[in-house]
């Protein structure tokens, strides 16, 4: 056993575990996030990483809460600053976009519910709402909700269909998320969260 694996505290091994895990899925592709994988990345035995996760199926529902924890963090913080007049809002349909599509959100979650992972979005779904609330201002609820579905629906259809819809199609490979932004743009809540302190 080497010295860094005595020196790991729990919480440090499941986050590189969760680390390793996150690089496998952009370099190999979500079939790939293993229990065997990720503690041969990491050096760690196979016992060791399932007694954190308890399985594959484990495994990738906590990488896709982390990544989702991460992403909605981010997203919060652009709108504070957007609504400041700091951040435009193209950013928020970037970040979800880029979460879906090149941070691998998308072929995760679909992977994990083909799999038979029936509570596979949970920790996305989970995620998405607590951001929802965190956003909602007077009684905007309802309006923040419907584009979070529309941008997320968007973000995740871009992501699996989105390259070969837009070839097929012959328009430019952005054209789902320019799309995504002009409906954010045209949202009747919009202007006046982002007139919110």
């Amino acid at each position: 056993m080497s010295i860094d694996r005595k020196r790991l505290t729990p919480d440090e091994s499941r986050d590189r575990a969760l680390e390793a895990a996150r690089q496998i899925l952009l370099d190999e592709g979500p079939q790939a996030v293993t229990l065997k994988a990720v503690a041969s990345r990491i050096d760690r035995t196979h016992a060791n990483i399932l007694h954190h996760f308890g399985s594959a199926a484990g495994l990738q529902k906590a990488l896709a809460g982390t990544m989702a924890d991460q992403v909605c963090a981010t997203i919060a913080g652009v709108v504070q600053q957007a609504r400041r007049g700091e951040a435009d809002p193209h950013t928020i349909v970037d970040l979800c976009f880029d979460a879906f599509d090149r941070q691998g959100a998308g072929a995760l979650a679909i992977w994990m519910l083909l799999s038979g992972n029936e509570d596979a979005l949970d920790p996305i779904l989970a995620a998405i709402l607590r951001l929802v609330d965190e956003l909602s201002v007077d009684n905007q609820d309802g309006l923040i909700r419907q584009e979070t579905l529309n941008l997320v629906l968007m973000a995740l259809g871009d992501a699996l269909l989105g390259k070969p819809m837009a070839d097929a199609l012959g328009l430019p490979r952005e054209t789902a998320r320019n799309l995504a932004y002009q409906q954010l743009l045209a949202s009747p809540g919009l202007q006046a969260r982002m007139a919110k302190p």
